[in-house]
């Protein structure tokens, strides 16, 4: 089955380094603008996720949501996940190691798309 979600494994290293930091952590793709618009991460708990976000999947071990409205938008990429040098103003919890998480995405193929289609939506966050 095709993950809605991946992450890259640099971003991977930055994650694990911050779980020891931070404990259980996830992630939430939100709308928006700016940093607004970028993967944020928080310790479990921080951040509260409602019925109207979708649960995409994990990474890293991590519960990745995203907003309902931006699922509409993203339903047929695919997300990965990434970090480059720099950091964002959010509140994620990577902005003082100096790096910000970054969301690229690719779009599924027409096989990729039935085996989605098949499985049925993804579970709500909440």
């Amino acid at each position: 089955m095709v993950n809605r979600v991946e992450i890259t494994p640099k971003a991977a290293e930055i994650v694990e380094r911050l779980k020891l930091q931070h404990g259980g952590l996830m992630f939430h793709q939100s709308g928006g603008c700016c940093d607004g618009s970028a993967p944020m991460c928080y310790p479990i708990g921080d951040f509260r996720v409602g019925p109207q976000d979708v649960l995409l999947g994990r990474i890293a071990d991590c519960e990745f949501s995203i907003g309902a409205a931006q699922f509409e938008y993203w339903q047929h990429t695919q997300l990965v996940i990434d970090v480059v040098p720099g950091r964002g103003s959010g509140f994620s919890v990577e902005a003082p190691e100096g790096v910000r998480f970054l969301t690229r995405s690719r779009v599924f193929t027409d096989e990729e798309v039935a085996e989605l289609e098949a499985a049925g939506p993804p579970a709500r966050a909440a």
